[in-house]
């Protein structure tokens, strides 16, 4: 799937994607490269998946980042994130 953003396109996650990938797709939206908004509730989100998928970086990452954000925020993050597994989009690592 792609979403398109500002003319270009923005990758969403897939359950194809490893926890590099995911990582990648969470600095997009965590600092705006790549034409993604910044959007720390969809980074997070990202950095969680991608810490499921094995990433220490994302561990790393999402740690920093939920610093800076309001209890709510990092709520629905993780709200968003369950339900991107509840609906089999996203497989955690064994």
């Amino acid at each position: 799937m792609i979403n398109q953003v500002e003319s270009q396109l923005i990758p969403l996650p897939t359950a194809d994607m490893g926890g590099d990938e995911l990582f990648k797709l969470g600095l997009m939206y965590s600092t705006g490269q790549g034409g993604a908004p910044i959007d720390l509730i969809s980074a997070h989100m990202m950095f969680n998946l991608a810490a499921m998928r094995g990433s220490v970086e994302a561990q790393v990452y999402r740690r920093e980042l939920s610093r800076e954000m309001d209890r709510e925020d990092i709520a629905e993050a993780q709200k968003a994130a369950r339900q991107w597994l509840d609906q089999g989009r996203i497989g955690c690592a064994a």
